[in-house]
């Protein structure tokens, strides 16, 4: 079902220019980049965007940054982050804005993706106080064996559209208070929000004393990115993105000795077995599927249900999946808003062509909407489709909200039906049976970086550290210990006893 009428493009814009007013971002002006909204398919505004000259000024001024920055007590620097995380909870709505306008997320969407990098300036201030090494027992008397971490460098961070605050918040707010200083890339499809945060942040540097060039800023393209994945002084490249982009990174950055932290793809399932509480699940699925128009990472994509309860799940989400309403994500009853391009559209498209082509049967969905109101806006019904096998196209990610059914008979069988992907990002398994669930999260079950029970695939929060294996990349970013991926380690052996002992026993003169 389709909710209100779209907003008009001219009633868009003003909004976005409001946000970033307030914000003090200022008008975009320029030309090269356009920034555009999902929600019409229009343009807003027209940016200037880097060349190689300022890629390289950027770099500089990063670099020259962080000789300072680094050594800046770490409690010091997190009070910069703190102040950021302020000036986000002083603009939420704003920013939620800009969020909505550029990626097209409904309202509580965006308001949570802005919650969220509140919620990683809190995490990192405190971790300011907690960069720990530790105390090793030395083999030899009289001397203390440690291990120290340091700054890192700067810290290259390319984003993608989907999450276009969140993710640089992710490795901004922990490479900040790390030492290290950070070159932001972003979505050539989400400027406007980048322009917000990254005066945000000048603004936080200058009220605390920071120096201003700790964040840098470049607009533009994919050439823009490969500068940055080939600077040898760049220590840290933090790409989210598709794993055939990693795939191009992770070599790159391998071949000059630097370090890569990959988010590639996901092709997320959920087991449902016949204990579960049906009701939780449909809640659960409908929103990891359907919700953000199926554009997150952590994005349900394979539903693996035992075929005792298959029927009955399926009417189940069949029926919530008709009283979806999509339309204009400012609408407070909108839950599915627009794919972010028209090329989005057509890939989805094409995948559900190809499943066809090889059985799958379209249950419920797929249909394009609100084409004569915005015709280079793309507007989709969230689809089910029922399969027999895991076919190369189910094996492969669709950024679009398609979920696919699968069956099983033994808990062995659905397991091996979820590993049986490239992608190991996110997972889960809905069951009230204690033993299938630990069996789920144990090293038999899922091969995932984030395995869940009786709740969804999507939904991650700060506190854990985020990320998959496999194909996925294999980087951690937020919570937990991924603090260690911006800093160096070194192991320190003090020899405090007056006469030199060799390790090992060793003797020499």
């Amino acid at each position: 079902m389709t909710s209100s009428a779209l907003p008009a493009t001219d009633d868009l814009r003003a909004r976005a220019h409001a946000a970033l007013e307030r914000i003090g971002a200022g008008v975009p002006q320029g030309s090269g980049l356009h920034a555009r909204t999902p929600i019409t398919g229009e343009d807003l505004f027209s940016l200037t965007t880097a060349d190689a000259a300022a890629t390289e000024a950027a770099v500089t001024a990063a670099r020259d940054a962080f000789l300072a920055w680094r050594t800046t007590p770490a409690p010091r620097r997190g009070e910069l982050v703190r102040r950021l995380g302020e000036l986000l909870r002083d603009h939420k709505s704003d920013l939620a804005d800009l969020v909505t306008v550029e990626a097209g997320k409904i309202r509580s969407e965006a308001l949570g993706e802005i919650q969220e990098m509140i919620d990683i300036c809190d995490f990192a201030v405190g971790l300011s106080r907690q960069l720990y090494g530790r105390a090793i027992a030395s083999e030899r008397p009289g001397h203390r064996l440690a291990e120290t971490w340091h700054p890192l460098g700067v810290v290259g961070v390319i984003s993608a559209f989907n999450f276009p605050a969140a993710v640089w918040s992710w490795n901004t707010a922990i490479a900040l208070v790390c030492g290290d200083t950070v070159v932001w890339k972003p979505s050539e499809l989400t400027p406007l929000i980048s322009l917000a945060c990254d005066r945000l942040l000048a603004q936080a540097a200058e009220e605390v004393g920071a120096p201003r060039d700790v964040h840098r800023l470049l607009l533009g393209d994919g050439a823009i990115g490969e500068k940055l994945v080939d600077d040898s002084r760049v220590a840290l490249i933090s790409a989210t993105g598709s794993t055939r982009m990693g795939r191009q990174v992770g070599p790159r950055v391998a071949a000059r000795f630097g370090r890569s932290l990959l988010e590639l793809g996901g092709n997320n399932a959920a087991v449902v077995a016949p204990s579960a509480d049906l009701d939780l699940a449909v809640q659960a699925i409908v929103f990891a599927a359907a919700g953000t128009a199926g554009q997150r990472c952590t994005s349900l994509r394979r539903l693996i249900v035992h075929h005792d309860i298959a029927d009955d799940l399926i009417a189940r989400l069949t029926t919530a999946y008709h009283k979806l309403p999509i339309g204009s994500p400012f609408d407070e009853t909108t839950l599915v808003g627009p794919l972010i391009t028209t090329t989005a559209l057509d890939a989805m498209q094409n995948s559900l062509t190809r499943v066809q082509a090889v059985g799958g049967k379209i249950l419920v969905g797929g249909k394009r909407l609100l084409a004569d109101a915005a015709p280079r806006a793309a507007y989709v019904e969230p689809v089910i489709v029922r399969v027999d096998e895991q076919s190369d196209i189910v094996r492969q990610e669709t950024f679009a909200p398609i979920l696919y059914v699968l069956t099983y008979g033994t808990l062995d069988e659905a397991i091996a039906l979820h590993n049986d992907v490239p992608q190991g990002l996110s997972s889960s398994i809905f069951t009230r049976d204690q033993q299938e669930a630990e069996h789920f999260l144990s090293s038999e079950g899922s091969d995932c970086g984030i395995a869940n029970v009786n709740i969804g695939t999507s939904g991650a929060e700060i506190g854990g550290a985020f990320g998959g294996e496999k194909e996925t990349g294999g980087g951690r970013e937020s919570g937990s210990d991924a603090w260690r991926a911006y800093m160096r380690s070194a192991t320190n052996t003090v020899n405090y006893s007056g006469r030199l002992a060799l390790a090992q026993n060793v003797s020499f003169l």
